[in-house]
C-alpha cells in the first residue's frame, strides 16, 4: 500500500507490503514523480535503487551493503572460533599443537616482557620514590606535553638550609657550616637530577620502547597465529565430519528393506556430501597456508628477542655507568665538605695517635694545661675557621683565619686540642680549625 502525496508537494513516507521487511522512504515530490517512485519499488529488490531512491549516493549504497556482509562474516567466524575453542578446553576437538623450537620462543618472550616490565617498574621508583610525582609524570607523557622541572630533595635542603644561615646570621659558627652544608647540598642535589635524566634517556627509554612497540607487535601477531590455529583446527573438524557423513551415505542400502525412492535419496545424499568434503578439504588448504604464514612472521618476532637482549645489555651498561658518575661526585662533594669543616682530616689525627677516652675522664680533668709540653712526635699548624672565646682559663681564644700550633697529648678529650700562639696555651675545640700539615 502506498501513501498518495499531499497536494501541496511535501514529503510523505512510503511503505510497500511485499518487502520482507518495511522500508521507510523520505521523497521530495518535486524531484521525482508518483510513477517514478512506484518503478524504483516495484523492481528487483537492490540496495543501489533504494539508495538512489533515497537519495543516498550509489557507493555509499554499496559500502554500507558491504560493511553489512561483512560484518555477518566476522561474527559467523568469530562464533566457529569460540565453538573451536570451547570443545578444546572440553576434549571434545583436537588441537594442533606447535613445535618444541617454537614453545621455546614463546617463553622466552613472556620471561623477557615480564621481567623488563618488573625492572622497568622498580628503576622508576629508584629515580623517582615519589608515587605522585610518577603519576603527575605519566599523565604529561600520555599528553605529550613537556614535564615540569622539579627541585631534587637534595636541592630543597640545601635551600633550606641557605635560609636558615641568613636568619641566624652568616658570620656565626652555626650559620657559616649552614651555608657550606647546603651549598654541597645543592650540588648532590643537582648531581642527582643530572642522574636521572640520564638514566632515563639510556635505560627507562629503550625498556619502555620494547613494552610499548615490539612487545605490542609481537603481541599482537601472537593473537592473529592463535585465531589461524583455531580457524585450522575447525576446517579439520568439519572435514572429519563431512568424510564421516559421506561414508555413512555411500554405505549400500539393502534392496530388499529399501524402497528404490530410498536408494536415490541416499545417492543423492551421497553426492552431496563428497562435494561438502570437497570445499572442506580447500577451505582446510587454505586454513594450512593461512597458519603457516602467519607461523613463520611470529617466529620471526620471537627470534628478534635476541637482539632485544643485546640492546638491552648496552643500556644496562650505560645505566651503571651514569650511577657510577653520580655516586663518584657525591663522594667527591662529601670529601671537599669534609675538608672544609676541617673534620676528616682532625678525626683521623686524633685516632691515629692515641686511644680516644670519653670526654669527662677523670685524666681529661685532672690535665693541667699550663704543665703540657709538645709530644716528640712534633706538633701541626691549622687554620683557625672561626672565631672562639674562651670559656675560662684553660682555654685559648681564637680568631678567625688566624694560624696556630697545635698538638694532642695522652689522656686528653679527643674532641679538644693543645693549642699555642706566641707565648699563650690553651685547650682549643677541634671543629674550629682545619689542619694545614
Amino acid at each position: 500500500m502506498i501513501n498518495r502525496p499531499p497536494k501541496d508537494g511535501a514529503g510523505c513516507a512510503l511503505y510497500v507490503a511485499p518487502l520482507e521487511a518495511p522500508v521507510s522512504l523520505t521523497v521530495s515530490w518535486r524531484r521525482r514523480s508518483a510513477p517514478e517512485v512506484l518503478e524504483v519499488l516495484e523492481a528487483p529488490e537492490r540496495p543501489e535503487q533504494h539508495a538512489d531512491a533515497a537519495g543516498i549516493q550509489p557507493g555509499l549504497a554499496a559500502r554500507m551493503d558491504f560493511s553489512v556482509k561483512k560484518l555477518a562474516s566476522d561474527a559467523g567466524v568469530f562464533f566457529t572460533r569460540a565453538v573451536q575453542f570451547t570443545e578444546e578446553k572440553l576434549g571434545q576437538a583436537e588441537k594442533t599443537e606447535l613445535d618444541a623450537h617454537f614453545e621455546n620462543l614463546l617463553a622466552r618472550a613472556d620471561t623477557t616482557k615480564n621481567w623488563t616490565e618488573k625492572i622497568f617498574r622498580q628503576t622508576e621508583v629508584l629515580l623517582q620514590p615519589n608515587p605522585s610525582a610518577r603519576i603527575e609524570e605519566f599523565l604529561y607523557e600520555k599528553l605529550d606535553r613537556k614535564i615540569p622541572s622539579r627541585a631534587t630533595n637534595g636541592e630543597l635542603l640545601g635551600q633550606y638550609m641557605l635560609e636558615a644561615a641568613t636568619d641566624f646570621g652568616p658570620g656565626t659558627p652555626y650559620g657559616s657550616t649552614l651555608i657550606k652544608v647546603g651549598e654541597c647540598q645543592r650540588r648532590l642535589g643537582g648531581a642527582e637530577r643530572e642522574f636521572m635524566q640520564t638514566a632515563s634517556v639510556a635505560f627507562l627509554g629503550p625498556l619502555r620502547n620494547f613494552l610499548e612497540g615490539d612487545w605490542r607487535t609481537i603481541s599482537k601477531e601472537r593473537r592473529l597465529l592463535e585465531n589461524r590455529r583455531l580457524d585450522l583446527d575447525a576446517c579439520k573438524t568439519r572435514l572429519k565430519k563431512a568424510k564421516a557423513a559421506e561414508a555413512k551415505a555411500a554405505a549400500t542400502p539393502d534392496f530388499q528393506e529399501t524402497r528404490p525412492r530410498n536408494y536415490v535419496l541416499s545417492a543423492s545424499a551421497a553426492a552431496l556430501w563428497s562435494e561438502e568434503v570437497d570445499k572442506a578439504e580447500q577451505e582446510l588448504r587454505v586454513a594450512q597456508t593461512e597458519f603457516d604464514r602467519q607461523g613463520e612472521v611470529t617466529r620471526l618476532l620471537l627470534e628478534g628477542i635476541g637482539s632485544t637482549h643485546v640492546n638491552h645489555l648496552r643500556c644496562l651498561h650505560e645505566f651503571v655507568e651514569a650511577q657510577a658518575v653520580y655516586y663518584a661526585q657525591c663522594h667527591q662533594y662529601m670529601e671537599d665538605l669534609q675538608k672544609e669543616l676541617g673534620r676528616f682530616q682532625n678525626i683521623f689525627a686524633v685516632n691515629t695517635s692515641f686511644g680516644s677516652p670519653s670526654a669527662g675522664s677523670p685524666g681529661a680533668d685532672a690535665l693541667r694545661v699550663e704543665e703540657v709540653k709538645p709530644p716528640p712526635a712534633g706538633t701541626r699548624k691549622a687554620k683557625v675557621l672561626y672565631d672562639y672565646d674562651a670559656a675560662d682559663t684553660s682555654e685559648l681564644s681564637l680568631l678567625a683565619d688566624e694560624l696556630i700550633t697545635v698538638y694532642t697529648v695522652p689522656g686528653m678529650d679527643p674532641d679538644w686540642l693543645v693549642g699555642e700562639k706566641g707565648n699563650q696555651k690553651g685547650k682549643v675545640p677541634v671543629t674550629y680549625l682545619e689542619l694545614l700539615s
